[in-house]
Formats: structure tokens, C-alpha cells, sequence
């Protein structure tokens, strides 16, 4: 079971969706991750979201022009997600056995993002069978973006996964670092509590 169940029970998508609503209407930025995703490839790009929730992420950059599928194994999250945007793709599949071929739809993405705290909220021992699928679905020279918390102030539940871990697991895979940032906004990365890694298959 993963984190993310034992933290929510798998009932927690609208709950959710209205937190980032009611950001929203205070005028708070909540696309940062799309707008990130959308300066690293040209509009047109195919996209995963992996452990897409919700759909907020990818619904932005199905708004930008990316060619989007949205994946994750919450029914609750994705009922959110296929209400507000029905006409895109939604599936609901263990990221840690994630093959595209087996939901139908092509590999080859040109970028996979993995945003709100994906990692650390995975089945623990996961971790490194996670990074491999969802390398094993980029394109050659496909960038994998990923960004979670690191300590207790960033994270729902105690820290697990660190950034040396997760490059292992990344390195194994096939995949290699090409930058890491502080935020969503590429903010220089200073050793803190939150990253937003990019990887180069």
C-alpha cells in the first residue's frame, strides 16, 4: 500500500481539488509545475503526468498545446480529474507497473513529470521500480522532471526518500541529472527542504 493510501484513505480528491481552488481565488500561482514543464519542451511535446491527482498540472498544459496523458492509482483523484476535463486521458494504473502499451496508448514521451510529492508518498521499496518504468517510457534524450520534499516542513508524512537515493535510482534506470532546483519557479538549488530534479534519459 502506499503512503498516499495509509495517508488518505484513497477518498481525498475533492478535499484536494478545493484546497488548490481556494488558493486559486486568493491569487496564489498554482500552475508553477506547468509552467516549469512547458519551458523545457515546445508545445506539441507528449506528456505523462505521473500520479497526475486531480488533473491540475495536466489540464494547464493540455491548455498550453501538449499532447497530456494523466496516470495514477487514486479512483478518487481521477474522478476529479476526468469531471473537469473528460475529454483528455485519464488511467488508473500502479506507477510502479506502469507500461504504456498495456493501456493502449504509445510510449515515447518527450517529457514525464511527476509533481506533488510523488516519491516520497509511493509504496516504500517502489522507489527505484517507479523510476524504471517511467524512464522506460521517455524517448531517447526524454527529460524526466520530478519534485518532492525532502524534510518533515515539505512532507505529509515522515522524510524517506533522499536526493542520493533518488539519483541511484535514476542512474539505474539509464537516466542522468541535468539540473535541480529549489521550486517550481527554478529557483537555484541550496541544499533545502524541497527539489525539482530534471533527468535526461
Amino acid at each position: 500500500m502506499s503512503r498516499w493510501t495509509q495517508l488518505t484513505g484513497g477518498k481525498h480528491g475533492k478535499v484536494y481539488a478545493a484546497r488548490f481552488e481556494a488558493l486559486a481565488r486568493t491569487g496564489e500561482d498554482v500552475h508553477g509545475e506547468a509552467r516549469f514543464c512547458a519551458a523545457l519542451a515546445p508545445a506539441g511535446a507528449r506528456v505523462l503526468d505521473a500520479g497526475c491527482g486531480t488533473g491540475r498540472v495536466m489540464i494547464r498544459l493540455a491548455e498550453l498545446g501538449y499532447d497530456c496523458v494523466g496516470v495514477d492509482l487514486d479512483a478518487s483523484m481521477l474522478a476529479v480529474a476526468r469531471e473537469q476535463a473528460p475529454h483528455l486521458p485519464w488511467f488508473q494504473a500502479d506507477l510502479a507497473e506502469f507500461e504504456p502499451a498495456r493501456l493502449g496508448i504509445p510510449g515515447d514521451f518527450d517529457l514525464v513529470v511527476a509533481a506533488g510529492n510523488i516519491f516520497p508518498l509511493l509504496a516504500p521499496g517502489t522507489e527505484a521500480a517507479v523510476v524504471a518504468r517511467l524512464s522506460a517510457a521517455l524517448r531517447p534524450d526524454g527529460l524526466l522532471v520530478a519534485g518532492f520534499g525532502l524534510d518533515e516542513a515539505h512532507l505529509p508524512v515522515p522524510p524517506g526518500l533522499t536526493l542520493r537515493e533518488y539519483d541511484d535510482c535514476c542512474a539505474a534506470a539509464g537516466l542522468a541529472l541535468v539540473d535541480r532546483f529549489a521550486t517550481w519557479d527554478a529557483d537555484p538549488y541550496d541544499g533545502g527542504g524541497y527539489a525539482v530534479s530534471v533527468h535526461r534519459r
